[in-house]
């Protein structure tokens, strides 16, 4: 009887699975026994066949462009498996997590040695502090106001412990604004040191530029609006003071004239003008220069006044006028003595409320501290 084509198709197909499921059941062949390819399991592509626990592949012959790479899916112990789609390749449950890469120096036990850049740098302020060297005529005063500080902030900052600290050449440290200088020390917290110094600890770390408040042993912080000690009182020394014979009155009448400038020497300046809150001249001299009378008068007071003044001498002129000389070294006159116009009366210091050397001049109509008045002494030059 002749079979039709159609019927050879499906009886063709399922001889070929009969054979396939006898060879499934064969027993391995041994890794040196020709199986119909070039090496038995070697690297040829091989299609695989379902139906047992165990996959077993179809060889292919080499160079057979017929074949390309399929994805195949079949049952496996109950479990859905997929060959690659690229070509042969392991096979790998859907789902399955593949174990990572990881490139690297290993120890014996496993352990990864991998490098790694640890930031230690801190926040630190120190490189917000100005430097400033220390001119000839300098005051603390003249400096703090020329970086819009505070004179105390310039005098905390540099720890000086007296008023003739200052010398020519010498570098300060300004902060950037008014207050303190801290170094962290042990034990120190942000909240602790704004507590201290009665300040916000937002302004603390806005000042600083903080982005981490938790302060490090040894950190530099500007402590905004913070103050520290005053500046302490000195005790007079005793200076020899020349004395006078006669009564300590003024001169009836002032013979006139303009006044000689009262400190001699070539460095000195004026560093504050006469003005509101500030009655009189400071000129700003090398420490020890000499200070001279304005005028010709009578010596009314030489020596210390507790009054801010320090060391100062006060000489009437007649006529109602008067001028005083503040913040010396010592004083080289002595009270009730007549002076020449520009006859030296002492020697440029810092003495009294002073913070470089300097000499207060000023100018009294009326007598002094009872009842006169200043006025601007530019006026009489």
């Amino acid at each position: 009887m002749r079979l039709h084509s159609e019927r050879v198709v499906p009886i063709g197909a399922a001889a070929i699975l009969l054979v396939a499921s006898v060879l499934s059941y064969a027993p391995a062949p041994s890794a040196g026994e020709n199986q119909g390819g070039p090496v038995a399991l070697g690297s040829e592509p091989r299609l695989a066949v379902g139906g047992s626990n165990e996959l077993q592949f179809e060889p292919v012959a080499a160079g057979d462009e017929s074949y390309a790479p399929i994805e195949v899916a079949g049952l496996l112990g109950g479990r859905e498996v997929t060959t690659p789609a690229s070509g042969p390749g392991p096979l790998v449950e859907p789902g399955a997590q593949s174990e990572p890469q990881v490139d690297g120096a290993f120890l014996d036990d496993g352990t990864l040695l991998k490098p790694i850049a640890v930031d230690t740098s801190i926040a630190d302020s120190s490189g917000m502090l100005e430097r400033y060297k220390v001119q000839s005529g300098d005051t603390l005063v003249g400096i703090a106001d020329k970086f819009d500080v505070s004179m105390m902030t310039v005098w905390w900052a540099n720890k000086l412990s007296s008023k003739n600290d200052l010398k020519v050449g010498q570098v300060l440290v300004v902060p950037p604004v008014t207050g303190l200088v801290a170094t962290v020390k042990e034990g120190d917290t942000l909240e602790g040191l704004a507590k201290t110094y009665g300040i916000d600890p937002a302004e603390i770390v806005e000042t600083n530029q903080l982005d981490d408040p938790t302060l490090v042993i040894g950190q530099t912080v500007i402590l905004p609006g913070a103050a520290g000690a005053g500046i302490p009182t000195p005790k007079p020394t005793p200076k020899r003071v020349v004395s006078s014979s006669g009564n300590a009155r003024a001169p009836v009448t002032y013979s006139g004239g303009a006044f000689v400038w009262p400190v001699v020497g070539g460095n000195n300046y004026i560093s504050q003008y006469f003005r509101y809150g500030h009655y009189g001249l400071d000129i700003a001299a090398t420490y020890g220069s000499t200070v001279r009378a304005g005028a010709a008068g009578t010596v009314l007071y030489a020596g210390w006044r507790s009054n801010g003044g320090g060391y100062q001498v006060w000489i009437g002129h007649g006529s109602g006028l008067y001028t005083t000389y503040n913040h010396m070294a010592g004083v080289s006159v002595g009270t009730g003595q007549g002076v020449a116009r520009g006859q030296q009366v002492g020697r440029v210091g810092s003495s009294g409320y002073a913070t470089g050397p300097h000499l207060h001049f000023e100018v009294w109509t009326g007598p002094i501290w009872n009842g006169g008045s200043r006025v601007n002494p530019l006026r009489y030059f």
